[in-house]
């Protein structure tokens, strides 16, 4: 394998209700982990990985965008107007055009909205990447196109036939191995979150990198118990992420994180006395070769 560049870099940020977002702990708690405002919210990242390795660049997730109308921009709370991610790109002298694979852990509009062009009065979204290859996991591709009443408001319409209508878009089951400019992916299903999530090992010459999706939004969610008031079934998710955890340090495996505004990965290790995985050592930015 050759070196590869592993990349974090930000797309639009948002705001949510905290409660919400660690499910039955209570704050006094949670809130030692993370600041909230008066109203109960807190920060909430776009963490996009960017991954360059021969002549490919490999994005994983985009983040939630700039597509939102104004009103809707305002409901979540999201911060900037313009495309954070785009502008990220940029200073990495990279456009849209220029990714080749666009891997998406699932099609919630928090992790897809970068997809679209920023919204504009009048007109309806584009879809960037123009030359990308899109990366989903094939049921939860279904679940977007035909969600349940307690996620649909999750999935952006017509999302998927947008990428349908590319003749680029990439389907995956767990188990699945993509190979690209000398990695190997492989493909980790989890249902906990949303059906058919992906979480991305990402295998390179010098070790192991593991995009975790909303299995771990964040380092407090690395606590194995604790997960979101989103989760469809928390119970299911824990037994997944001890699976990846365990996994992660038996391969010392980097974990990057999709929401964490501060820490961006972390690498983690079993804690003898605790009796459980814990950080080892985290990254509060990340750009390495492996």
């Amino acid at each position: 394998m050759q070196e590869t560049s592993f990349i974090v870099i930000r797309g639009n940020s948002m705001r949510l209700d905290g409660g919400s977002m660690f499910g039955n702990a209570p704050k006094a708690l949670w809130q030692k982990w993370i600041a909230a405002d008066e109203n109960g919210m807190i920060d909430i990242a776009s963490n996009c990985l960017l991954v360059k390795t021969g002549h490919h660049n490999l994005l994983f997730e985009t983040g939630c965008g700039a597509y939102l109308s104004s009103d809707m921009k305002m409901r979540f709370a999201v911060k900037e107007e313009t495309h954070m991610l785009l502008q990220a790109l940029a200073e990495e002298r990279l456009t849209d055009s220029d990714i080749s694979h666009v891997v998406l852990s699932h099609l919630h509009f928090d992790h897809v909205g970068g997809l679209l062009s920023a919204w504009e009065p009048d007109r309806e979204p584009d879809l960037l990447f123009p030359k990308a290859f899109f990366v989903v996991g094939e049921e939860n591709f279904r679940r977007a196109k035909s969600p349940h009443y307690r996620d649909r408001a999750s999935f952006i319409p017509g999302l998927c036939e947008k990428l349908q209508a590319t003749g680029r878009l990439v389907l995956k089951r767990g188990g699945d191995r993509l190979n690209v400019g000398g990695l190997s992916i492989e493909f980790f299903q989890s249902q906990g979150h949303t059906p058919g999530m992906l979480v991305s090992w990402i295998q390179a010459r010098g070790g192991t990198v593991v995009f975790t999706g909303d299995l771990t939004p964040g380092l407090p969610w690395v606590n194995l118990p604790i997960t979101m008031g989103y989760d469809r079934f928390a119970e299911k998710l824990v037994d997944e992420k001890k699976l990846m955890l365990d996994r992660a340090v038996a391969e010392d495996a980097l974990l990057v994180f999709p929401h964490d505004a501060v820490h961006v990965a972390a690498r983690v290790e079993h804690d003898p006395v605790k009796k459980r995985v814990m950080p080892a050592q985290v990254f509060e930015t990340l750009n390495m070769t492996l």
